[in-house]
């Protein structure tokens, strides 16, 4: 299963997501590829927010060598499924998306994990506000373990 995680710059949400699933696989045995992205181009190749990585530290979670990375349609295509970390990042995508079938793969990342009734439909974006970086995380980890159950379910 390969998975990509995708926020608008890829140094806030989204590397959470990424370390979080990548960490929730690694629990269940399950052989996922795991990456991130962003719809806008404001920080490719830059390491993620460093509050991102303050916050993932303090969880016991390491995401400080991930690099920012603009999404394509060829990324769209490559992966299996493609989670959004809010309505409009996935409308951005499904615009981009070239094909059905790569339209089809993208969702939005807490009502794919069945938690959206319970921390709302998007994930919200903290970089203006230092004190969310918590309640993100938290609501990224909740969605991680939704995500999990989902797919295991699958299998």
């Amino acid at each position: 299963m390969k998975i990509l995680v995708v926020c608008l710059g890829n140094i806030c949400r989204s590397p959470l997501a990424e370390g979080l699933l990548k960490r929730e696989a690694e629990k269940r045995g399950l052989d996922w590829e795991v990456a991130s992205g962003g719809t806008a181009k404001y920080h490719i190749g830059k390491p993620p927010d460093p509050r991102s990585i303050a916050i993932a530290r303090e969880h016991g979670l390491d995401i400080s060598a991930q690099r920012s990375h603009h999404v394509t349609t060829a990324d769209l295509t490559a992966y299996d499924l493609v989670l959004a970390m809010d309505r409009q990042n996935a409308q951005d995508l499904r615009a981009r998306a070239e094909t059905a079938t790569d339209r089809e793969k993208i969702h939005v990342f807490l009502e794919y994990a069945g938690v959206a009734a319970e921390f709302g439909t998007d994930v919200f974006d903290p970089y203006y506000d230092d004190e969310a970086y918590e309640g993100v995380y938290k609501t990224v980890e909740n969605a991680a373990k939704g995500v999990a159950d989902r797919l295991e379910a699958k299998e």
